[in-house]
């Protein structure tokens, strides 16, 4: 028998490559992400990340301290172009400074995004002071959402809440009450809803969201994608998904 060793050829440019980190509990954050780039040349890896119920500034804190390891397992010795780590509260909780550190060590030439600095960009990009809120935590972890927002200088015109505590009951939350829930809310004297939490079905109900309120609707999960499609280049021509995805 012969054998032959035959060289292979590699491929010289790759797509843009995109790493998210998800909750090992997140129901919803991957399906939102192929929903929207499904079409675009982005090659898409994930990997998920422990996380400790109830949902508490500690516990949000301490999943944190595993990104490094998380991310390293991406692509083990290969770069990404954009590393998304997809908490809201777990990146109020921690801090953007942290979580961004955190995600360098193993992966330095990467940007970085989170669900609440891609929020604040977001409302930022759209010239929005005056914001709703509606969150599905606990009242105190509800709290510390909008204490962040405040922070950033927005107004919180109202808000409110589900009380869930643990992060896979948030996912099992039915798409149609929350489309009913959300569509009854009381906008007066906000320029946009905000829906916090990567585990909501929101993204598939915004456009309709959008058309019932008569304003701008935004969620983590929208808000993060769009600001990874920005770092890498490919957030042109979106439909279905929010006002959002028109602003670029």
């Amino acid at each position: 028998m012969n054998s032959t060793k035959i060289e292979p050829k590699y491929i010289i440019k790759s797509n843009p490559r995109v790493g998210l980190i998800a909750l090992a509990s997140d129901f919803m954050i991957e399906k939102d992400f192929i929903n929207v780039i499904k079409d675009r040349n982005i090659d898409f890896f994930v990997n998920r990340i422990e996380c400790y119920n109830p949902l508490t500034k500690e516990n949000l804190i301490k999943m944190s301290n595993k990104v490094t390891d998380v991310a390293k397992d991406i692509l083990p010795d290969q770069d990404l172009d954009c590393v998304v780590y997809g908490c809201t509260s777990g990146t109020i909780a921690a801090g953007h400074n942290s979580i961004e550190q955190k995600v360098k060590a193993a992966k330095p030439m990467a940007d970085v995004t989170t669900p609440s600095t891609a929020a604040i960009k977001a409302l930022k990009k759209l010239n929005i002071k005056k914001i709703y809120i509606f969150t599905p935590y606990s009242k105190k972890l509800n709290d510390e959402v909008l204490d962040y927002f405040k922070s950033e200088g927005f107004e919180i015109t109202s808000n409110s809440y589900f009380d869930i505590e643990a992060d896979y009951d948030i996912g099992k939350v039915d798409q149609n009450h929350l489309y009913d829930v959300l569509s009854k809310i009381d906008l007066k004297g906000a320029e946009a809803l905000f829906v916090s939490c990567t585990a909501l079905p929101v993204l598939p109900i915004i456009d309709k969201l959008e058309k019932k309120l008569n304003t701008i609707v935004l969620s983590s999960n929208q808000a993060l994608i769009w600001d990874t499609l920005v770092k890498i280049n490919k957030n042109n021509s979106i439909e279905g998904f929010g006002k959002l995805f028109n602003s670029n």
